[in-house]
């Protein structure tokens, strides 16, 4: 059984409005441990638009979705939140004491006194790429991010995609690997620059082979491939391969939050506009995914919701403790926990 994980605050999404929320929290001395199904907190500006200029963040004419993730990372620093990234809540359950206990599909529990979710549009979910069958692969032989990268080792492993994910695993897995092989519809890539010219390099040195068509099928049992059917100019081949990773974006859905029993407004989760509580006491949504009359989905609000809501988590975690507020500019307080003094 896993051992039990305590904390003042679970956040369910390592996004900018997530990670400003335990900025906030930690002012207040609130400890937060965040879930993220992604590989690396961001959220949307880390996976979707990196390099991306963002124009409306106060004091910064012009900022890039990595950057901004970059200056709240180290904002965030001095509170030392704990991330459990690659993972997925499954369940809820509120306890008898009115805490929580939060599970993973890592099979992770906590308990809490304070829920806060900041999961953007909903939960990231891999594109299934429309190969036939392949769902009786997945999870044992096709995996569509690397949560162990020892899973990969003197396998051969392929790779389809064009994008940044593809390029750096392509990168990241090839010392490892039996064999590797990178697969994309196409001679252009999506990805950085110079992560495409080391995979180039790679593929000059038979380090890589590239591969230049689409994946029409899977050869295997029992959920193991032994090959990859592959479809390009001359026609349809086989090449074989053990493990594979499709890499065809992101999509966002809801997910599991949706069966938590918290009322939803066209598919967003309604909250109060005092506390940006949901319909269940201690749990609270920040950012794209609430819902209030009004609502403007920008970073901005979901910065404006995460101050609000920290002086009701803090009511929560230390009840009867009063709640004093105070400014970074003059609190010595704060400017020492902020190591600034």
């Amino acid at each position: 059984m896993s051992e039990i994980i305590r904390t003042d605050v679970v956040i369910v999404g390592a996004g900018p409005v997530g990670l400003f929320a335990v900025f906030e929290l930690g002012l207040y001395d609130l400890k937060c441990h965040l879930i993220d199904i992604l590989d690396r907190p961001g959220g949307q500006c880390a996976e979707l638009y990196p390099e991306k200029p963002i124009y409306d963040i106060p004091a910064w004419p012009e900022i890039s979705g990595q950057a901004l993730v970059d200056r709240l990372m180290e904002q965030i620093k001095p509170f030392s939140p704990q991330f459990h990234l690659n993972r997925m809540v499954t369940k809820l359950e509120r306890q008898a004491d009115g805490s929580f206990r939060v599970e993973t599909d890592e099979g992770e529990i906590f308990e809490t006194k304070v829920v806060v979710i900041a999961a953007g549009g909903g939960s990231f979910q891999p594109k299934r790429p429309p190969v036939p069958g392949i769902e009786a692969y997945e999870g044992t032989s096709v995996f569509y991010s690397v949560r162990r990268m020892e899973a990969f080792r003197d396998q051969d492993v392929m790779i389809v995609g064009g994008g940044d994910s593809a390029l750096d695993w392509a990168l990241n897995l090839q010392p490892i690997a039996k064999s590797l092989t990178l697969v994309h519809r196409r001679a252009e890539f999506r990805a950085a620059p110079d992560s495409v010219k080391k995979m180039f390099e790679l593929v000059d040195s038979g380090g890589i082979r590239f591969e230049l068509g689409q994946v029409t099928g899977l050869k295997g049992e029992n959920g193991q491939i032994a090959a990859v059917k592959i479809k390009d100019s001359d026609g349809e081949k086989e090449l074989p391969a053990t493990r594979m990773l499709p890499f065809f974006g992101l999509t966002m859905k809801l997910g599991p939050v949706a069966d938590w029993g918290l009322n939803l407004h066209e598919n967003l989760i309604a909250v109060d506009t005092e506390k940006f509580e949901t319909s269940e006491p201690g749990i609270f949504a920040i950012g794209d995914i609430n819902w209030y009359p009004g609502k403007l989905k920008l970073i901005l609000s979901g910065f404006h919701e995460a101050a609000l809501m920290t002086q009701a988590a803090k009511r929560i975690v230390s009840p009867g403790e009063r709640v004093v507020f105070q400014y970074t500019t003059s609190s010595t307080s704060l400017q020492k926990k902020l190591g600034v003094q």
